[in-house]
């Protein structure tokens, strides 16, 4: 059969051809053609089927890509401001005294209370932190010591090298970084780098404390395992959005390696850390040139994703205490139940001083980075 064709390429039609093809166009754009309410079932069927084609397609990218997002940890040229160590070190510090507010057997010393009883000093090489091991305490609780560092910061790259860790049943000890003015927590946050309870054999807990809007059900580059995901100080008996480190990041084990160094990246894409052991330690940490893009998966990963890093932590200072029982250490279902501690921790820390042989930190050094436009 042939074709005709007209000049500009189109085939002719026959007046029957034509005729045909506009009554068929016709019925198909008849007014009925787009009115719901004449459409049976198998129409009605085709156009939920094909919405739901199209929503589908829309919102499951979406979702992934919500999934998927992860904010750009670039690499930062981190200059060193501030180091503490040596003899001179409690010079930086303040000394908190008195109760602690989470209820603990805690006595904190002045410093002078401190250096009397020999719960800190410091060499050339390590300053020390302890509880006093010796007689036994009335209701004042056990004297121990918490300091506060002169500086404050907000951003920087943290390097904590640490000899010893504080351990025993009815310990509490930390290593962690907040605006201590009045009325103010945890408006600016809390960061906790270094938290153990007891004998600390679970490992290292790395933790955030803040205000709502903090959440960290997103995705998440570490090696430590998730306790929870909600940073909200008031959820989950204050528990905030806490990482557990592997069990040898604290206690004994750790101890019996001569320690290890944790570090604390603090920035506007979030917040990292990491714990290395004795024999892991970047070159980079202890050439003094320390380069975080370099270290390979944190421990602890707290990203930007759904929390403004900026707004919920502010002015921190460096703070080292070891508190005694307490909500979390002396609670019966950690203290008896998880940890399998003697007594009723209060009576514990009271009547058993010995047993606080080992509970001290040992100090090598903290450094203090800080970057442009971080």
């Amino acid at each position: 059969m042939s074709v005709d064709f007209g000049p500009a390429g189109i085939p002719f039609m026959t007046e029957k051809e034509y005729n045909e093809t506009f009554e068929i166009h016709k019925k198909s754009s008849s007014p009925s053609a787009w009115n719901p309410r004449s459409w049976g079932r198998k129409r009605w069927a085709g156009a939920l089927l094909g919405a739901g084609i199209i929503v589908t397609a829309i919102v499951v990218p979406l979702k992934v890509a919500r999934m998927n997002r992860y904010p750009s940890y670039s690499k930062l040229e981190y200059s060193l401001v501030d180091t503490y160590s040596g003899e001179s070190f409690f010079d930086s510090f303040e000394y908190g005294n008195g109760t602690e507010a989470t209820h603990g057997l805690t006595n904190y010393v002045t410093k002078e209370g401190a250096e009397w009883s020999n719960l800190t000093y410091a060499t050339s090489s390590q300053a020390i932190i302890r509880v006093l091991p010796k007689d036994s305490t009335g209701t004042a609780g056990r004297p121990t010591v918490k300091i506060l560092s002169r500086q404050r910061y907000t951003h920087g790259l943290f390097i904590f090298d640490i000899g010893h860790v504080p351990h025993g049943c009815g310990t509490w000890p930390a290593i962690w970084m907040s605006d201590t003015d009045p009325d103010i927590w945890p408006k600016h946050g809390e960061i906790d780098i270094i938290e153990a309870v007891n004998q600390g054999n679970k490992g290292a807990q790395f933790t955030l404390h803040t205000t709502d809007g903090c959440e960290m059900g997103v995705k998440r580059k570490q090696t430590g395992k998730t306790l929870s995901n909600n940073c909200l100080n008031s959820t989950n008996y204050n528990m905030g959005c806490a990482v557990r480190g592997a069990p040898g990041s604290y206690g004994e084990r750790l101890n019996d390696k001569k320690g290890g160094v944790y570090a604390m990246e603090w920035r506007t894409a979030g917040i990292r850390m990491w714990f290395f052991s004795k024999n892991e330690i970047p070159p980079d940490i202890e050439s003094g040139k320390p380069e975080p893009s370099e270290w390979g998966t944190a421990t602890a990963d707290f990203p930007s994703t759904k929390c403004d890093i900026n707004s919920h932590f502010k002015n921190h200072r460096v703070i080292i205490n070891i508190s005694l029982c307490g909500d979390w250490a002396g609670a019966p279902p950690v203290y008896r139940e998880e940890y399998g501690c003697p007594m009723e921790c209060a009576e514990y820390v009271g009547s058993v001083p010995e047993a606080f042989e080992d509970a001290y930190w040992a100090i090598n050094s903290i450094r203090v980075y800080t970057a442009p436009n971080s």
